[in-house]
């Protein structure tokens, strides 16, 4: 799975971990993380990541 890393902080997210502390299950890939979903590092949208 394709990971993606936020261009401001560069927190990684990688679809084998996903977000738990956020609501996002290990194994969510990035199609499936709901749009409202933002950085947890730096609170930023979804709009700010690139595919790594």
């Amino acid at each position: 799975m394709t990971k993606y890393v936020c261009t401001v902080c560069g927190y990684v997210y990688d679809p084998e971990v996903g977000d738990p502390d956020n609501g996002i299950a290990p194994g969510t890939p990035w199609e499936q993380v709901p749009e409202d979903w933002v950085c947890p590092l730096c609170a930023v949208g979804k709009d700010m990541f690139e595919a790594q």
